[in-house]
Formats: C-alpha cells, structure tokens, sequence
C-alpha cells in the first residue's frame, strides 16, 4: 500500500493497491468507507454526467473472482483494525469505519455475483472484529433490483445492518435521460425502489447541480416531491434523503457544464422535503 495522505476528495479505486478492495474517506459517512469495487473494468449501464470514474464505458462487470475479494477484504479489515492504518493515512477526526460500501466502477447489482458477494461479506464481518454497529452500504441506481438475485442480495444486506442508497437525481423520464443518461421509464424506478424498501432499509441519494448555469427547475422539484409524496402515500416508507452536490470534478465530457448550487439553495430544496417528515442530509 502507499502512504500517501486519503482526503475527501480522492476516491482512488487503486489507493490500497488492491484489486477489488479501497479506503474512501467519506465526507458523507464522517470517517473511513471500506469500497468494493465489483466494476473494475469501469463499466456501467448508465453514464451520469457529473461521474468521477476514467475511461466510463457501457456495460457490466466482469466475473468476480470470489476467493481473491474475501482475501482483500479480510486483510484490509486486519489492517483497518489493528494495523497502523489510520494513523498513517487517515486524516484525524476520521479514523474510525463507517461502512463497507459496494459502489466503485459501475453499477455492483450488474455483477452475476452479486448475491454471492452480499454472502461473503456477511461472512467475513461475523468472522472479524468488526464492530456491530458499521453498516453495509450498497450505492445503486436500482435499474437491475427487479431481478430475483439481486433482491436476494439486499435481503442478506437487510441482516447485516445494511442500507440501500438508491439514486433518484430527477424525478422525470426526461429529467433521468438528461442527467443519467438512461431512458428508464418512471414506472420502473418506483417498482425498483419500492423493491428496495420492502427488502432493505432504503434512502433516495439525490445528487442537485446546475447545468449551464442553469439550476434544476421548478418542475423539477415538484416532480421530485410528487414523487416522493406518491410513494409516502402508498405505505412505502424511506429512511430519508441523501442530497449531495459536486464534491470531486466529473471525467465525463459534459465536465466543464456542471457547476454546484448555492447552499441556501441546497438547504430550501432540503427543507420541502423535510415537509414530508423525512430526514434530509445536505452535502455540498
């Protein structure tokens, strides 16, 4: 491993020179994130413009190779818990675990693994010292939860104190097209995320910026509480909303067009969600 200096600016997939296996300093989570990359071929079936991962293609993961992750993740844990670490690379005020968190590349339920995975982990942390309270965190854009396997997944993910952060950054077919570049339609994102919830503790990450300089619209927002309200109204209940800006610089094309809200901004859009009685926590 090297010893350079993690901050929350760099999630380097390559900082513990692992395969599978890298340390994020959260600013979200307020302390050390233990990634699994399961994309390492950096693909993905949806392109967001603000994504931070090089040379993003079209696509899925390739196979995983099960015994080598369950090596990376055992020792990186080892490591995390009574190797110097922390002290070495981790900024102080953050050198604790906060999560194991399957996110990395692409999109994690993509890999025919991903079932197994789940398994693993649970595995591994009933076999190490980690503590009871770190939680397991898949980040996801929900397009595949409709398959059995991965509903399987989330909920093993339910039995290891596990949350699903599943993406909504607009709440309109051509709001989704616009921003993530996919033509999903409205209906399936609610089937998927209802999916979520009904297996695993589930929060909406919403990522809010300008495009153009143009913030999101008024539409937009009422699309995105109607949403939300919809989904309230139908019994399905979210543990709340992860609302974040741009925090690390996109390598996608549109790059140069994205630009963060203002904070005030950020906090008024948070405060009419929070109508709905729902947690709201704001990143810049």
């Amino acid at each position: 491993m090297n010893d350079t200096k993690l901050s929350t600016t760099d999630h380097d997939r390559d900082s513990a020179n692992l395969r599978y296996v890298y340390p994020v300093v959260s600013r979200r989570a307020g302390g050390v994130s233990v990634g699994i990359n399961l994309n390492t071929n950096s693909a993905c079936n949806w392109r967001c413009l603000y994504c931070q991962v090089p040379d993003l293609m079209r696509g899925t993961a390739p196979p995983v190779d099960l015994a080598l992750l369950e090596s990376e993740l055992r020792g990186f844990l080892h490591e995390l818990l009574h190797g110097d670490f922390m002290q070495a690379r981790v900024p102080e005020g953050a050198r604790r675990i906060n999560d194991i968190a399957l996110s990395g590349n692409g999109e994690p339920t993509s890999a025919a693994e991903f079932a197994g995975v789940v398994e693993l982990i649970a595995r591994v942390r009933r076999e190490t010292d980690l503590p009871k309270e770190v939680k397991t965190v898949l980040i996801t854009n929900g397009s595949l939860l409709y398959r059995d396997d991965v509903r399987c997944g989330l909920r093993e993910l339910a039995n290891i104190n596990g949350e699903v952060w599943f993406k909504l950054d607009r709440a309109s077919e051509a709001g989704m097209q616009r921003v993530n570049d996919t033509r999903s339609s409205l209906d399936k994102v609610r089937a998927n995320l209802i999916a979520a919830i009904e297996a695993c503790p589930t929060w909406l990450q919403t990522c809010w910026f300008a495009l153009d300089g143009i913030p999101p619209t008024g539409q937009d927002e009422e699309d995105y509480l109607k949403f939300i309200e919809t989904l309230l109204r139908e019994g399905h209940k979210l543990q709340g909303v992860l609302l974040y800006g741009l925090a690390r610089p996109s390598l996608q094309p549109e790059a140069t067009r994205l630009s963060n809200l203002p904070e005030d901004a950020m906090q008024r859009f948070a405060n009419r969600i929070r109508g709905f009685g729902l947690e709201v926590r704001v990143s810049a």
